[in-house]
């Protein structure tokens, strides 16, 4: 009946309808009532079809409404990513935004004009406003509990969330939470977005400092499972632990091929080994052995269903939440050194400058013969050891891996050959135009008490590099195999960026003094990220760009992957840690029985989960983070780091520093040395009097001064040793001020003071969002909540009755409005209007479709 309603309202005749007209119009007895209006109500959740006034439907197209998923962003601007992939994204102000929640599935009314979000610079965003929500994606809301004069609510943690939520007294929650804690709350009301939502609390989490509340609140948030179902656990058990004889009928026998892995120290899901032989003087095979779990995980199996719904493994900083149990993540179909493992296997013939010449797909049976670590790999490659034992030095890069066996030469040599190989088909892939966005990462050690050790930078040095070739290269293989066969899968697709962001993104890349052609123009683009690589700035204007790009998804058409300049590409080589590649394998080898979701719906849902993990994965590592940086604001003698000037303008300076993997300002107020005026042709700011001059690419030195974990920004001043090195610092009476102008905007060059023009202005993140607009404060624990807001109304069985109405609780954006700095004015004095606080990557910094994990 479905289609018929659709064909329906889609006639060039038909005028609106109610139900007795379609039932006419449908040729359907009156006693199909009930059925057809089931019918149109899930049209009308779906987002397909509109009921308007006098209960009549219409296409939601025609009446310019468009149904899709809405992303918003820390300033609370939405972005409406459209169920129909012709259509453009949509831009949905804050005020417009109605009561959606991020990720939910909304329907959208487009703007008749488009309202420009930089008029000055001729380009404009095609924009809209929420007018219903057809689906939430969560209901529960984690946050902190507060008390107001007659009333409790929570504050939540996600910054999306515009307002605190109401909340009666919790009833049956196991422990009594006291103010301060972290609670989950399942939403109940929230009618408007002028109105406070309403909330129960369903779960005490703990005190902010009580150790594990703060990975259990993430958890919460994204809704991350911390245990497998029963039935899942028990089928998984009943698959045994050993591969079997009869199990290998039909494989093709590798065990005698020198197959090894190379995965991170502490990994222990395996999914993918290499192997490589050279076959003459110009020709290498190789073999690429990825875990066979489709062998494991039949289709609608509860194994392959609780698979699904969790998308995709989480890594999170001091756990991983797997897509599978442990006893097949980590065991059987891992494949770990000594032992049989199944595979699906791609094997090549190879020219020595990197071209492939044919490929084949088989099942086949290995056996691993050594587990390598990338640190060990990049020890032996960068000190060419043959077979003997690693060096000390090498043992010293790899204190936190099992090292001591010998290396033989034959596996040392084939290590040294496959990065050789590796590097002309990376040269080839460059060449063809794939584009180089990959960051470093950053590992943060903890303790056994969930503490920050150490942070070690993981760059992607040519251990990674090596691997990643070949990983590449099957993914492509299986895509072009799957689509010579018309047979039906799920692609990684990574669509052409929109002209308007490149352009707007050029227009910041030439504010930096930077040359910058039409980045429309693949050639322009690698010239560019070339350019950038070069000079002190180019990560941030780097993660610039990777912003401006459309985001990385899984989609049943072959769209093409932009940033790898592939036409066919796929994912193929993780499926113990993602279920895109379980779904490719079983298309691949044709082995997809038994009941299956529609493949369209499949990789709309794990293109979801794949966002909220990366989401989790960030916030883990935030958490852990600046909880660190703050400790070291109570320390005596707080670290001193070294950084480097990435950016100058009229309120401070950016810095980067590598230690941390972050970047921050020193504000202008904490340069007590002298007064600084700032020149914007040269880019520097001036020492009126000492002449000291602090530009683009000076290395300092500098301490943790300001932590702000809502907002996700640190603050940086010079280390006293750094302040001590100025000329007057010197000779000065400490606590002196120096000499000013009144009309350069500054009252004195003490720490504290601010330009008048903008009160310690915070500029906003330009790569991020390009709306200039500040994140909104939190109040104090504690202090009750102030300003305008209309208080719910009372409604029986939700609240306690109170003898008096309750006081208002204000939105952030009211509560925050009296500390909101004046914009600064253009043009005059010492002052302009200044840029976002530049990103430079971090321990989640990475391309939309680069790492190993997410490409």
């Amino acid at each position: 009946m479905e289609e018929q309603i659709l064909s329906l309202l889609g006639q060039k005749d038909y005028f609106p309808a109610n139900v007795p007209e379609m039932l006419r119009l449908l040729q359907l007895s009156p006693n199909r009532q009930q059925e057809l209006q089931v019918e149109l109500r899930k049209l009308e959740q779906s987002g397909q079809i509109t009921r308007t006034k006098g209960n009549r439907y219409i296409k939601s197209q025609e009446a310019d409404l468009i149904p899709g998923q809405i992303q918003i962003n820390r300033q609370g601007k939405g972005f409406l990513r459209p169920d129909d992939a012709g259509v453009k994204e949509i831009m949905i102000p804050e005020n417009a935004t109605s009561t959606a929640l991020h990720g939910d599935r909304v329907l959208v009314r487009r703007d008749v004009r488009a309202r420009g979000l930089r008029p000055d610079r001729g380009t404009e965003q095609e924009t809209g406003s929420v007018i219903r929500i057809l689906e939430r994606k969560r209901s529960q809301i984690v946050g902190t509990l507060q008390r107001g004069r007659q009333f409790l609510y929570v504050i939540p943690d996600d910054p999306r969330m515009p307002h605190d939520i109401y909340v009666p007294e919790p009833r049956d929650v196991g422990r009594k939470p006291n103010i301060g804690d972290k609670v989950v709350v399942e939403l109940l009301e929230w009618e408007s977005r002028h109105n406070n939502p309403e909330g129960e609390i369903i779960e005490v989490l703990g005190a902010p400092d009580e150790e594990g509340v703060d990975m259990l609140s993430v958890l919460r948030q994204y809704n991350l499972p911390l245990h497998f179902p029963k039935p899942v656990l028990a089928e998984a058990r009943a698959i045994g632990s050993t591969v079997t004889p009869h199990e290998l009928a039909g494989r093709e026998d590798c065990r005698s091929h020198q197959v090894v892995t190379i995965d991170p120290d502490d990994a222990k899901d395996f999914d993918d080994a290499i192997c490589l032989q050279r076959i003459s003087h110009d020709h290498w095979k190789l073999w690429v052995h990825i875990a066979d779990v489709s062998h494991y995980v039949k289709p609608g199996t509860a194994l392959d269903v609780e698979a699904r719904k969790r998308g995709n493994s989480t890594y999170l900083v001091d756990r991983v939440i797997p897509m599978l149990p442990e006893a097949l993540s980590n065991e059987l179909c891992s494949l770990k050194p000594n032992v049989d493992r199944l595979t699906k296997s791609v094997e090549f013939l190879v020219a020595d400058d990197g071209r492939v010449l044919s490929t084949k797909f088989y099942p086949a049976v290995i056996h691993s013969q050594r587990r390598f670590t990338y640190k060990e790999v990049f020890a032996i490659l960068e000190e060419r050891r043959s077979p003997h034992r690693l060096g000390s030095e090498a043992e010293s890069k790899l204190a936190d891996t099992e090292i001591g066996a010998p290396v033989p030469d034959s596996i040392v040599q084939m290590l040294h050959d496959a990065h050789e190989l590796a590097q002309r088909i990376r040269r080839l892939r460059f060449k063809n135009g794939s584009l180089a966005l990959d960051f470093p990462e950053t590992k943060i050690r903890l303790d056994e008490q969930g503490r920050v050790l150490r942070i070690e930078k993981i760059g992607n040095d040519v251990s990674h590099q090596l691997i990643e070739e070949y990983m590449l290269l099957a993914n492509e293989a299986v895509a072009t195999r799957l689509m010579s066969q018309n047979q039906k899968a799920i692609y990684r697709v990574h669509e052409e960026p929109d002209e308007r962001r490149l352009n707007e993104y050029r227009e910041d890349v030439l504010s930096h003094h930077i040359p910058c052609g039409n980045l429309t123009k693949r050639p322009e683009v690698s010239k560019l990220l070339q350019k950038l690589d070069t000079i002190p700035i180019g990560a941030a204007l780097k993660i610039g760009f990777l912003r401006s790009l459309m985001r990385a998804r899984y989609a049943v058409e072959p769209l093409g992957h932009y940033g790898l300049a592939k036409a066919k590409y796929t994912h193929f080589t993780s499926p113990i840690r993602r279920y895109a590649d379980l779904v490719v394998h079983r298309a691949l080898f044709q082995a997809s029985h038994g009941p299956t979701h529609s493949l369209k719906e499949t990789a709309e849902h794990i293109s979801d989960t794949e966002r909220n993990s990366a989401d989790a994965e960030r916030d883990s590592k935030d958490v852990k983070m600046y909880a660190f940086l703050k400790a070291q604001l109570a320390m005596p003698k707080p670290p001193v780091y070294p950084a480097l000037v990435i950016d100058v303008r009229n309120f401070g300076f950016f810095a980067d520093v590598p230690g941390l993997a972050m970047s921050g300002l020193i504000h202008c107020s904490s340069l007590t040395d002298d007064f600084y005026e700032f020149d914007e042709a040269r880019g520097t700011l001036t020492g009126r009097r000492n002449r000291r001059v602090f530009r683009l690419g000076d290395k300092v030195e500098v301490q943790i001064a300001k932590v702000d974990s809502f907002k996700k920004q640190v603050d940086f001043r010079l280390a006293r040793e750094e302040r001590d090195r100025s000329p007057v610092a010197a000779g000065e009476q400490r606590g002196s001020r120096p000499h000013f102008q009144k009309s350069q905007g500054w009252r004195s060059a003490a720490a504290g003071d601010r330009p008048r023009s903008e009160q310690q202005q915070r500029p906003p993140q330009r790569f991020q969002d390009r709306q200039q607009s500040r994140p909104q404060s939190r109040p104090q624990p504690g202090q009750p909540p102030r300003g305008p807001s209309r208080p719910p109304q009372q409604k029986s069985g939700k609240f306690k009755s109170q003898s008096q109405p309750r006081p208002p609780l204000p939105s952030r954006s009211s509560r925050d409005a009296k500390s909101q700095p004046a914009r600064p004015q253009s043009g005059g004095g010492n002052f302009r209007a200044g840029p976002a606080r530049p990103q430079i990557p971090s321990s989640h910094s990475r391309s939309k479709f680069g790492g190993r994990r997410r490409r």
